[in-house]
């Protein structure tokens, strides 16, 4: 396996790692705006401006999952690609060793076609892996954005909770919950973006 190929694997590994963990860190915000919300009902009046926030942050926290499941599959796709280039490349260069072996013997022109194939193949998965990155690219881009989001509702959160007397603490816990949640998500697809950078963008 050459370095290239060593290389692919380790980032598709990587990130499949983080995005198992940002999955699970998105799933806790949806049951903390949960949380929320049965303690702004609780609280009544007192968590007026607070209820429609639980609502928001729920519904970013599915959006978030949607598209870790989409990069997932992207991911996934990733992997494929890398072991039919790996396998397409072996083949190639067993293919060239013959070539050469076999010099100018009565039947060596037969060896041009296979030759051509698999560096085509190759040429294709290479493409294709760039074209890959550079979608599941923007799908991170778009969960960093989730999370960014989602930081500053836990902001403004905290400055609703602070007009609900009583349930103050539960609702700046669950403020605070969802502020460390986001941090973690956009460290998680930070590490994504550095391990896939390497491979450059690509025209889609």
């Amino acid at each position: 396996m050459n370095h290239q190929t060593k290389t692919q694997f380790i980032a598709v590994a990587s990130i499949t790692s983080e995005l198992t963990a940002v999955i699970s860190i998105s799933k806790e915000i949806s049951l903390a705006a949960a949380n929320a919300k049965a303690i702004a009902f609780r609280a009544g009046d007192k968590a007026r401006g607070f209820q429609p926030i639980t609502d928001f942050i729920n519904d970013l926290a599915k959006e978030m999952i949607q598209n870790i499941e989409i990069i997932n599959e992207l991911a996934t796709s990733l992997c494929r690609i890398t072991i039919k280039e790996y396998r397409k490349t072996e083949a190639f260069n067993k293919f060239e060793l013959i070539t050469t072996t076999c010099g100018s013997a009565v039947h060596a022109h037969s060896m041009q076609k296979p030759l051509a194939d698999a560096k085509a193949i190759v040429q294709n998965c290479q493409l294709q892996f760039k074209r890959d990155v550079a979608l599941l690219m923007d799908h991170l881009d778009t969960v960093t954005q989730h999370a960014k989001t989602a930081g500053i509702i836990a902001t403004y959160s905290r400055i609703e909770a602070s007009q609900a007397g009583e349930y103050l603490q539960s609702l700046q816990t669950v403020s605070k919950s969802v502020d460390n949640a986001a941090r973690k998500i956009h460290d998680h697809v930070q590490r994504c973006i550095i391990a896939l950078s390497r491979f450059g963008s690509a025209n889609k």
